[in-house]
Protein backbone atom coordinates (compact mmCIF):
# COMPACT_ATOMS: atom_id res chain seq x y z
CA UNK A 1 0.00 0.00 0.00
CA UNK A 2 1.45 3.26 -1.18
CA UNK A 3 0.06 6.28 1.33
CA UNK A 4 -0.38 9.55 -0.29
CA UNK A 5 -1.89 12.75 2.17
CA UNK A 6 -2.52 16.32 1.21
CA UNK A 7 -4.45 19.04 2.94
CA UNK A 8 -7.77 18.56 0.94
CA UNK A 9 -7.94 17.66 -2.66
CA UNK A 10 -5.31 19.36 -4.38
CA UNK A 11 -3.30 16.33 -4.15
CA UNK A 12 -5.60 14.02 -6.33
CA UNK A 13 -3.69 15.35 -9.13
CA UNK A 14 -0.60 13.50 -7.76
CA UNK A 15 -2.41 10.74 -7.26
CA UNK A 16 -4.06 10.44 -10.52
CA UNK A 17 -0.61 10.63 -11.81
CA UNK A 18 0.41 8.05 -9.34
CA UNK A 19 -2.29 5.62 -10.14
CA UNK A 20 -1.06 6.11 -14.07
CA UNK A 21 2.53 5.38 -13.62
CA UNK A 22 1.73 2.72 -11.33
CA UNK A 23 -1.23 1.00 -12.10
CA UNK A 24 -0.92 -2.25 -10.18
CA UNK A 25 0.07 -0.66 -6.91
CA UNK A 26 -2.91 0.12 -4.05
CA UNK A 27 -3.05 3.17 -2.51
CA UNK A 28 -4.68 5.10 -0.01
CA UNK A 29 -5.47 8.53 -0.10
CA UNK A 30 -5.82 11.17 3.33
CA UNK A 31 -7.27 14.60 2.58
CA UNK A 32 -7.10 16.98 5.68
CA UNK A 33 -10.11 19.09 4.91
CA UNK A 34 -11.01 19.49 8.06
CA UNK A 35 -8.07 21.46 8.69
CA UNK A 36 -7.11 22.79 4.81
CA UNK A 37 -5.41 24.85 3.98
CA UNK A 38 -1.96 23.88 5.18
CA UNK A 39 -0.67 27.45 3.63
CA UNK A 40 -1.98 30.02 6.11
CA UNK A 41 -0.76 27.73 9.15
CA UNK A 42 2.57 28.29 11.11
CA UNK A 43 5.27 25.91 9.96
CA UNK A 44 4.94 24.19 13.84
CA UNK A 45 1.20 23.93 13.19
CA UNK A 46 2.04 21.96 9.49
CA UNK A 47 4.44 19.66 11.19
CA UNK A 48 1.78 18.37 13.68
CA UNK A 49 -1.17 18.20 11.45
CA UNK A 50 1.52 16.39 8.88
CA UNK A 51 2.50 13.87 11.37
CA UNK A 52 -1.08 13.21 12.83
CA UNK A 53 -1.96 12.41 8.68
CA UNK A 54 0.94 9.71 8.45
CA UNK A 55 -0.23 8.00 11.69
CA UNK A 56 -3.59 7.50 10.21
CA UNK A 57 -1.88 5.74 7.16
CA UNK A 58 0.54 3.98 8.94
CA UNK A 59 -1.99 2.27 9.62
CA UNK A 60 -2.17 0.60 6.51
CA UNK A 61 0.95 -1.26 6.50
CA UNK A 62 2.69 1.23 4.18
CA UNK A 63 5.71 0.28 1.80
CA UNK A 64 6.24 4.27 0.75
CA UNK A 65 4.52 7.79 1.52
CA UNK A 66 3.91 10.58 -0.54
CA UNK A 67 3.62 14.06 1.35
CA UNK A 68 0.77 15.50 -2.22
CA UNK A 69 1.34 19.14 -0.79
CA UNK A 70 3.69 21.87 -1.33
CA UNK A 71 3.57 23.15 2.08
CA UNK A 72 4.01 20.47 4.05
CA UNK A 73 6.30 18.86 1.96
CA UNK A 74 8.24 22.21 2.53
CA UNK A 75 8.07 22.29 6.47
CA UNK A 76 7.37 18.73 7.76
CA UNK A 77 9.24 15.70 5.17
CA UNK A 78 11.90 15.91 7.34
CA UNK A 79 9.78 15.26 10.66
CA UNK A 80 7.27 12.54 8.46
CA UNK A 81 10.78 11.10 7.57
CA UNK A 82 11.98 10.36 11.09
CA UNK A 83 8.47 8.82 12.30
CA UNK A 84 8.06 6.45 9.71
CA UNK A 85 11.41 5.98 9.11
CA UNK A 86 10.88 1.99 7.29
CA UNK A 87 9.83 3.21 4.06
CA UNK A 88 10.62 5.95 1.45
CA UNK A 89 8.96 9.28 2.34
CA UNK A 90 8.42 11.73 -1.05
CA UNK A 91 7.23 15.28 -1.25
CA UNK A 92 6.34 17.27 -4.63
CA UNK A 93 9.46 19.91 -3.95
CA UNK A 94 12.58 18.06 -4.41
CA UNK A 95 11.03 16.25 -7.89
CA UNK A 96 9.72 19.21 -8.77
CA UNK A 97 13.25 21.09 -8.57
CA UNK A 98 15.09 18.27 -10.23
CA UNK A 99 12.74 18.18 -13.42
CA UNK A 100 12.85 21.98 -13.83
CA UNK A 101 17.10 22.54 -13.77
CA UNK A 102 16.94 19.77 -15.82
CA UNK A 103 14.56 21.03 -18.35
CA UNK A 104 16.12 24.83 -18.44
CA UNK A 105 19.05 25.54 -20.64
CA UNK A 106 19.00 29.77 -19.35
CA UNK A 107 18.71 28.71 -15.74
CA UNK A 108 16.14 31.08 -15.53
CA UNK A 109 13.36 29.09 -13.70
CA UNK A 110 10.03 30.55 -12.71
CA UNK A 111 7.74 28.86 -9.99
CA UNK A 112 4.20 30.21 -9.33
CA UNK A 113 2.71 28.24 -5.83
CA UNK A 114 0.75 29.58 -3.27
CA UNK A 115 1.57 32.06 -0.76
CA UNK A 116 3.14 30.15 2.04
CA UNK A 117 4.93 28.10 -0.61
CA UNK A 118 6.97 31.01 -2.16
CA UNK A 119 7.52 32.98 1.28
CA UNK A 120 9.06 29.57 2.47
CA UNK A 121 11.37 29.74 -0.60
CA UNK A 122 11.28 25.63 -0.24
CA UNK A 123 11.44 25.24 -4.58
CA UNK A 124 13.77 28.15 -4.54
CA UNK A 125 15.79 26.64 -2.57
CA UNK A 126 15.53 22.93 -3.34
CA UNK A 127 16.61 24.47 -7.07
CA UNK A 128 19.82 26.48 -6.00
CA UNK A 129 20.77 23.21 -4.07
CA UNK A 130 20.94 21.54 -7.46
CA UNK A 131 22.14 24.56 -9.61
CA UNK A 132 23.40 27.21 -7.44
CA UNK A 133 23.75 29.83 -10.35
CA UNK A 134 19.75 29.60 -11.28
CA UNK A 135 17.96 32.83 -11.45
CA UNK A 136 14.59 31.38 -9.82
CA UNK A 137 11.52 33.90 -9.68
CA UNK A 138 8.54 32.82 -7.28
CA UNK A 139 5.41 34.40 -7.55
CA UNK A 140 2.03 33.48 -5.52
CA UNK A 141 -1.03 32.87 -7.39
CA UNK A 142 -3.78 31.99 -5.12
CA UNK A 143 -6.48 32.50 -7.53
CA UNK A 144 -5.95 29.80 -9.37
CA UNK A 145 -6.75 27.54 -6.47
CA UNK A 146 -9.82 28.72 -6.10
CA UNK A 147 -10.70 27.97 -10.30
CA UNK A 148 -9.61 24.85 -10.03
CA UNK A 149 -11.51 23.91 -7.02
CA UNK A 150 -14.78 25.69 -8.31
CA UNK A 151 -14.03 24.08 -11.92
CA UNK A 152 -13.18 27.10 -13.81
CA UNK A 153 -10.09 25.30 -15.07
CA UNK A 154 -10.54 26.35 -18.77
CA UNK A 155 -12.00 28.98 -20.81
CA UNK A 156 -11.57 33.18 -20.53
CA UNK A 157 -11.90 33.38 -17.01
CA UNK A 158 -8.95 31.04 -16.33
CA UNK A 159 -7.16 32.16 -19.20
CA UNK A 160 -7.16 35.79 -17.84
CA UNK A 161 -6.75 35.11 -14.62
CA UNK A 162 -3.53 33.12 -15.78
CA UNK A 163 -2.29 36.00 -17.99
CA UNK A 164 -3.32 38.26 -14.80
CA UNK A 165 -0.17 36.47 -12.56
CA UNK A 166 1.76 35.31 -15.64
CA UNK A 167 2.29 37.93 -17.91
CA UNK A 168 3.97 40.71 -15.20
CA UNK A 169 6.40 37.59 -14.46
CA UNK A 170 7.75 36.71 -17.93
CA UNK A 171 7.35 40.84 -18.16
CA UNK A 172 10.13 41.34 -15.89
CA UNK A 173 11.68 38.56 -15.16
CA UNK A 174 14.27 38.05 -18.65
CA UNK A 175 15.14 34.44 -20.29
CA UNK A 176 12.55 32.80 -18.15
CA UNK A 177 12.58 29.12 -20.36
CA UNK A 178 10.60 27.32 -17.22
CA UNK A 179 8.38 27.42 -15.27
CA UNK A 180 7.18 24.94 -12.66
CA UNK A 181 3.94 24.81 -11.24
CA UNK A 182 4.18 24.63 -7.81
CA UNK A 183 0.72 23.90 -6.26
CA UNK A 184 -0.87 20.39 -6.83
CA UNK A 185 -4.17 22.43 -7.82
CA UNK A 186 -2.35 24.19 -10.71
CA UNK A 187 -2.02 21.41 -13.28
CA UNK A 188 -6.04 21.29 -13.69
CA UNK A 189 -5.23 24.70 -15.45
CA UNK A 190 -2.83 23.61 -18.00
CA UNK A 191 -4.23 24.62 -20.87
CA UNK A 192 -5.00 28.28 -19.81
CA UNK A 193 -1.38 28.29 -17.95
CA UNK A 194 -0.26 27.53 -22.02
CA UNK A 195 -1.78 30.09 -23.83
CA UNK A 196 -1.07 32.65 -21.23
CA UNK A 197 3.02 31.65 -21.93
CA UNK A 198 3.09 30.04 -24.92
CA UNK A 199 4.60 27.21 -26.79
CA UNK A 200 8.41 28.26 -26.01
CA UNK A 201 8.26 27.61 -21.81
CA UNK A 202 8.60 24.39 -20.38
CA UNK A 203 5.98 23.58 -17.89
CA UNK A 204 7.04 21.44 -14.98
CA UNK A 205 4.13 19.61 -13.75
CA UNK A 206 5.19 18.71 -10.23
CA UNK A 207 2.24 15.85 -9.54
CA UNK A 208 3.81 14.20 -12.91
CA UNK A 209 7.64 14.20 -11.81
CA UNK A 210 6.94 13.00 -8.28
CA UNK A 211 5.02 10.08 -10.12
CA UNK A 212 8.23 9.20 -11.70
CA UNK A 213 9.88 9.76 -9.05
CA UNK A 214 8.08 7.51 -7.01
CA UNK A 215 8.46 4.70 -9.44
CA UNK A 216 11.65 5.11 -9.29
CA UNK A 217 12.25 5.00 -5.78
CA UNK A 218 9.90 1.65 -5.41
CA UNK A 219 11.95 -0.16 -8.62
CA UNK A 220 15.87 0.81 -6.96
CA UNK A 221 14.35 -0.59 -3.49
CA UNK A 222 12.47 -3.63 -4.99
CA UNK A 223 9.13 -3.04 -3.94
CA UNK A 224 7.28 -2.11 -6.84
CA UNK A 225 4.10 -4.26 -7.82
CA UNK A 226 4.60 -6.82 -10.50
CA UNK A 227 1.47 -6.76 -11.91
CA UNK A 228 -2.34 -7.16 -9.96
CA UNK A 229 -5.11 -4.89 -10.16
CA UNK A 230 -4.49 -1.79 -8.36
CA UNK A 231 -6.91 -0.15 -6.13
CA UNK A 232 -7.30 3.39 -4.85
CA UNK A 233 -8.89 4.18 -0.90
CA UNK A 234 -10.15 7.43 -0.23
CA UNK A 235 -10.15 8.74 3.34
CA UNK A 236 -10.97 12.82 4.81
CA UNK A 237 -11.28 14.31 7.81
CA UNK A 238 -14.25 16.32 6.50
CA UNK A 239 -17.21 16.72 4.68
CA UNK A 240 -17.16 13.31 2.25
CA UNK A 241 -19.92 14.80 -0.08
CA UNK A 242 -17.81 17.99 -0.54
CA UNK A 243 -14.41 15.80 -1.39
CA UNK A 244 -16.10 13.79 -3.41
CA UNK A 245 -17.91 16.32 -5.72
CA UNK A 246 -14.89 18.49 -6.26
CA UNK A 247 -12.16 15.75 -6.59
CA UNK A 248 -13.59 13.93 -9.20
CA UNK A 249 -12.89 16.68 -11.31
CA UNK A 250 -9.36 16.22 -9.44
CA UNK A 251 -8.68 12.83 -10.06
CA UNK A 252 -10.80 12.93 -13.67
CA UNK A 253 -13.18 10.50 -12.58
CA UNK A 254 -16.84 9.49 -10.80
CA UNK A 255 -16.43 9.57 -7.05
CA UNK A 256 -19.54 8.48 -4.59
CA UNK A 257 -19.63 10.24 -1.46
CA UNK A 258 -19.58 6.78 -0.05
CA UNK A 259 -16.20 5.55 -1.39
CA UNK A 260 -14.69 8.31 1.22
CA UNK A 261 -14.35 7.42 4.33
CA UNK A 262 -14.80 9.92 7.10
CA UNK A 263 -12.08 9.71 10.01
CA UNK A 264 -10.68 11.58 12.53
CA UNK A 265 -7.09 12.86 13.43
Amino acid sequence: MIGVFDSGVGGLTVLRSLVAELPAEQFVYLGDTARLPYGTKSAQTVVRYALQATEALAAFRLKCLVIACNTASAVALPAVGERIASVPVIGVIEPGAEAACAASSSGHIAVIATEGTVRGGAYQQAIRRRRPAAQVTAVPAPLLVALAEEGLCEGPIAEAVAHHYLDPLFATAGRIDTLVLGCTHFPMLGRAIRAAVGSGIGIVDSAQTTARHVRRALVQAGIAAAAGEGGVRLLATDAPQRFARIGARFLQRPIAPEEVQLIDL
